[in-house]
């Protein structure tokens, strides 16, 4: 597994049940067609979308998230910056969670100071601006990657994966 492909994954959930194509999911997040095409490939492999890749294995891409994403992409704060929140700083969890010093992906529309973390690929700010749920979902798991908690965060992001089908 590569970042990308957890950022492939939470962009095809965040698509809901409309149909696309690898092209739109590239044009979406920035990425080349063929990264996308391999990212897919990856993640039949590892059993976290169907054959064709059309369906995300919601539960089984929770359980990696919740349980491995940490020890397999960690955040290495760096240092203060203005950017725009994520993780416990996003909306999605800012009023669940107090934290002292706010998490922000480096610049991009500069909304927050606070101390930098990288996304888990470098065309995330971008695409989370022009997609309110996929910004949510990688809030969310960054701050798995970042951990604490517990089971409240569990539960917001399980919450929030399978509300997309409702």
């Amino acid at each position: 597994m590569r970042p990308q492909d957890i950022v492939i994954l939470l962009k095809i959930i965040a698509m809901r049940e409309r149909s696309w194509y690898n092209k739109d999911l590239a044009r979406d997040l920035n990425i080349s067609g063929s990264e996308v095409s391999e990212s897919l490939h990856r993640s039949m492999i590892a059993g976290l979308i169907n054959k064709k890749k059309e369906q995300v294995f919601k539960k089984d891409l929770i359980d990696f998230l919740v349980h491995g994403l940490k020890y397999v992409f960690p955040v290495r704060p760096g240092r203060l910056v203005r950017g725009m929140p994520t993780a416990y700083s996003a909306p999605v969890l800012n009023k669940e969670f107090v934290v002292d010093d706010p998490y922000v992906w480096a610049g991009g529309d500069k909304i927050q100071k606070g101390v930098a973390i990288n996304p888990l690929y470098s065309t995330v700010p971008m695409a989370c601006k022009n997609d309110a749920l996929l910004y949510d979902l990688l809030s969310l798991t960054d701050a798995l990657r970042i951990g604490g908690g517990g089971e409240q965060l569990i539960k917001i992001l399980s919450n929030k994966i399978y509300d997309t089908i409702d």
